[in-house]
């Protein structure tokens, strides 16, 4: 007899539908809209941007609105097929000894694996939504295995589960995926098959309008502030060669530093100008060992803006 013996699931998380935190600028419900229409006709959806543009957020809420359990992968290098399935996690030993007759010694031994299904397996078994977060940081070779469950809705599982060779998907599973650009570091390009399976939406840093209201909402700080310091990191950001840097990320920093020392954005607050060369000086290091003057263009947008 193949028995296996298991260990607790991954256990889903529920997130709220209703979450205050999170900006509805036109801009950002226009997205939502669209997700919602294409994961709602059975195709998973990509969030594919830069670093900092609020992809991972989006696909959180996104996940909410659909009303059901979410499990959450986030790529790694290191991951193989057993990180998205699962795997044998340990053995069992079984030892019966039987001396019920007198000078007759009767021993038998079983090993038997302890099987625990991994994440991409419990979302698939029970139905739940899949956010597989920058999933272009895992190699490609590892994602294989969502090819079957995406296209034909199967999942194929090892031998060693001790059950049918594969899974069929239940019917309330979806799947979101994000991922940086390829030429990020760490960040492998995928299958095309696998981008074949989805409905990729390329996204780009939010608009001023959405940038300002979540710098209010995430750092706590009034409307004129918010504007100041976004209109400073959009300016920095226009004049990156290619427009990635600093994000929004960097408006949340310095608007939270701001509060915390009672600052405000002007070019006269000292714990203002200094926070925001220490911020955003650091978001634009260029990692090529080249020496920029980011502290001269910094100290000149205060100055214009501020």
């Amino acid at each position: 007899m193949n028995e296996i013996d298991t260990i607790a699931e991954v256990q889903p998380i529920m997130l709220a539908k209703e979450q205050p935190s999170f900006v509805q600028t036109p801009y950002v419900k226009d997205i939502i809209k669209r997700a919602l229409l294409y994961i709602n006709a059975g195709y998973p959806i990509h969030f594919s941007s830069p670093a900092g543009t609020g992809k991972t957020t989006l696909a959180m809420y996104l996940a909410a609105q659909l009303g059901q359990p979410t499990i959450l992968i986030h790529g790694d290098d290191e991951f193989g097929t057993s990180d998205l399935v699962g795997s044998e996690f340990g053995y069992r030993k079984k030892k019966v000894v039987d001396n019920f007759i007198h000078s007759v010694l009767k021993a038998e031994e079983d090993v038997i694996g302890r099987w625990v299904d991994n994440r991409l397996t419990v979302a698939c078994k029970h139905g739940f939504t899949l956010i597989y977060d920058e999933f272009t940081r895992s190699k490609a070779e590892a994602n294989n295995v969502l090819l079957s469950v995406l296209e034909e809705r199967i999942l194929d599982l090892p031998a060693a589960r001790g059950v049918e060779g594969y899974l069929k998907v239940a019917p309330g599973f979806r799947a979101i995926f994000t991922s940086n650009p390829h030429e990020y570091a760490g960040v492998y390009r995928s299958q095309d098959a696998l981008r074949d399976r989805m409905i990729t939406m390329k996204l780009s840093h939010y608009d001023r309008d959405t940038e300002v209201s979540i710098a209010i909402a995430k750092a706590d700080i009034s409307r004129s502030d918010a504007e100041k310091v976004v209109d400073i990191v959009r300016s920095l950001r226009d004049q990156d060669k290619n427009g990635a840097i600093p994000t929004i990320r960097a408006a949340i920093m310095i608007g939270k530093v701001m509060r915390l020392s009672n600052s405000s954005a002007s070019s006269s607050d000292e714990n203002f100008v200094q926070s925001c060369l220490d911020i955003l000086d650091s978001e634009m290091d260029s990692g090529d060992g080249k020496k920029k003057d980011s502290k001269g263009k910094i100290r000149n947008l205060i100055k214009e803006i501020c």
